[in-house]
């Protein structure tokens, strides 16, 4: 076995996972995952600069996770940043800063490369014969990715739960308005990822992500997050949508009293029910199995 660290930096998370993994098997025996709200896409959108408050936050987690790394003995260690860092002007900022922390260079990976992680991710311990169209929703970006022991398609598209709530939320709850121009863009966006990714004949849907596994966990009635229970499970259509409507009635106070919310999610997670609710839509999708294993895991499984 390998000991390796994998960090996820992405548009509203920085996540960090420790592992031991057999190179050749693919076998993950993991030894710390954790995950920091950064927002380092604050503003993003609008400005098309990283703010210097949201890479302040981002360094202050890389210094954390410098620790945990350096405690646990990793060998290798790889830092993958995906959309927020491929959007912004003055990007070298946050390479240098991680550069100076870590030791080494973020790759900032296409959409392309940040789907086939995912993939890898999140099918490694699905062995069934069927297509797995493969979902990731994140603060900008949403992946499509469809195969079975390896990626065919992929394509990443321009709608997450960050970016679409700085585009069109300014009242709370938001108005029906509002929630119909996030239900546009997302719709526009999956007719792009339709061009590349066979989304509308694939097999079993599988969603990744804080958005999912948030309404993953709110439609489980879960009266606290549990990583356990939310893996592998299997959410109906019907309840996607209910979770979704109570989600759009709710004012944000509503939404930080539910236990299972993280609270740098609050004001973003009704962007990703609704992105989450369409593609269900679209695909026809009965239910969807949730995975806690994701890009993390694909870049875990990368480094060995």
């Amino acid at each position: 076995m390998t000991r390796v660290a994998g960090i996820d930096c992405g548009t509203n998370s920085i996540r960090l996972l420790v592992a031991d993994v057999h190179p050749e098997t693919g076998e993950l025996v993991e030894l710390d995952r954790r995950m920091t709200i950064v927002r380092l896409g604050q503003g993003v959108d609008r400005t098309g600069r990283l703010a210097p408050e949201a890479l302040e936050r981002t360094f202050a987690a890389c210094r954390e996770y410098a620790g945990v790394i350096k405690e646990l003995g990793a060998e290798r260690l790889r830092f993958v940043a995906t959309s927020a860092s491929r959007d912004a002007e003055n990007r070298d900022d946050f390479v240098n800063g991680v550069v100076e922390i870590l030791g080494v260079e973020p790759e900032v990976i296409t959409g392309d490369q940040e789907a086939a992680f995912s993939f890898t991710g999140a099918t490694g311990e699905l062995h069934g014969p069927e297509t797995y169209l493969v979902v990731d929703i994140g603060g900008g970006s949403t992946e499509f990715v469809t195969g079975n022991r390896h990626v065919e398609a992929a394509r990443s598209v321009d709608i997450g739960c960050v970016r679409l709530t700085e585009r069109h939320v300014r009242n709370d709850p938001p108005t029906a308005e509002e929630a119909d121009a996030i239900r546009a863009d997302v719709r526009a966006a999956l007719d792009l990822a339709a061009e590349t990714v066979p989304i509308d004949t694939a097999g079993t849907l599988v969603g990744l992500a804080g958005s999912v596994t948030t309404v993953a966990a709110i439609a489980l009635g879960l009266p606290e997050y549990d990583s356990e229970k939310i893996h592998h499970a299997r959410i109906s259509a019907a309840r996607i949508a209910e979770v979704t409507d109570r989600l759009l009635a709710s004012t944000h106070a509503e939404r930080a009293a539910i236990p299972v919310i993280h609270p740098g999610r609050v004001d973003v997670i009704i962007a990703g029910a609704i992105v989450l609710r369409e593609i269900v839509e679209r695909v026809g999708a009965h239910e969807v199995v949730v995975s806690e294993h994701d890009i993390l895991d694909g870049i875990a499984l990368s480094v060995a």
